[in-house]
């Protein structure tokens, strides 16, 4: 894919498996019939990676599944903005859909991802993809030409509440990899992830921001109880921005940090609740 600054990101289509080889099957009745899940992965992650092709697998019983590299990741394009610039890839990767024929597009991401999801249902709404912008944002993040990427559903995984936390170790080291020259070296070499050099500018809208814009499209948050990186206020605070109704919340029982710590029964929860979600 081309994302609408000009960066190759890397995407893997997956159809449907349910039912296959039965009447009425998703490769019988098309795409226009089967909902697609487009899956955003943590920092550091990729397409390719272990458990983005575990959560695949399991939520392609379901729906069609995209699976795609950020910036910087994998055999993707471009540095790693860590959250900012990548609500653009992801953007193509929801448009890639409707290309392909999908009525419905839920996404699903973790981590870094899960903050682009819910930054992404915020700035592509359905209203504002039919020419009438739904509130206002900075320039800066204003919507791109991409048609139809606008998500119909958001499931956000592990996501942080708020930008530059810092109060868990993993979350320093993290600080350490994005923002020193010598973890941005760790980063390329050892994590495979090349980090840009710029700060934001400006800063883009965070994720506790961008959650009461996400409505009328379902929002789901899930979260583990012994997650290292984000304790249990981050998405207590997202559930809270929500408002009522706004958003519903899973607390997963000893579930730590995002696709790795998912376990296939989390995951196939998740693939029912965004196949079942009823359209914006």
């Amino acid at each position: 894919m081309l994302t609408d600054d000009g960066v190759p990101v890397e995407a893997v289509y997956e159809p449907c498996t349910a039912g296959v080889g039965t009447p009425g099957d998703a490769a019988v009745e098309g795409p226009a019939a089967t909902p697609a899940i487009v899956v955003a992965h943590g920092f550091t992650g990729s397409a390719d990676r272990p458990a983005v092709r575990r959560a695949a697998r399991v939520l392609a019983q379901r729906a069609a599944v995209i699976t795609f590299s950020f910036r910087g990741h994998g055999r993707s394009g471009g540095r790693s903005t860590v959250g900012d610039r990548e609500v653009l890839d992801l953007a193509a990767a929801v448009a890639w859909a409707r290309r392909l024929g999908h009525a419905r597009v839920v996404t699903v991401g973790f981590s870094m991802g899960g903050s682009v999801v819910l930054r992404h249902g915020a700035l592509y709404t359905a209203e504002s993809m039919a020419g009438r912008t739904a509130v206002c944002v900075p320039a800066r993040e204003g919507r791109t030409g991409s048609a139809g990427a606008h998500s119909d559903a958001v499931v956000s995984v592990s996501a942080p509440a708020r930008w530059y936390y810092r109060g868990t170790a993993p979350m320093r080291r993290l600080h350490w990899v994005v923002t020193r020259p010598s973890g941005r070296l760790v980063g390329r070499y050892g994590l495979r992830t090349r980090i840009a050099t710029e700060d934001w500018d400006p800063v883009p809208l965070s994720p506790v921001a961008a959650v009461p814009l996400i409505a009328p499209a379902p929002l789901l948050l899930v979260h583990g109880d012994r997650d290292p990186y984000f304790p249990l206020d981050h998405p207590r605070m997202l559930a809270d921005a929500a408002g009522p109704g706004g958003a519903e919340l899973w607390l997963e029982r000893g579930m730590g940090h995002a696709e790795n710590a998912a376990d296939d029964a989390l995951l196939a929860r998740i693939a029912a609740w965004a196949t079942a979600a009823p359209p914006a």
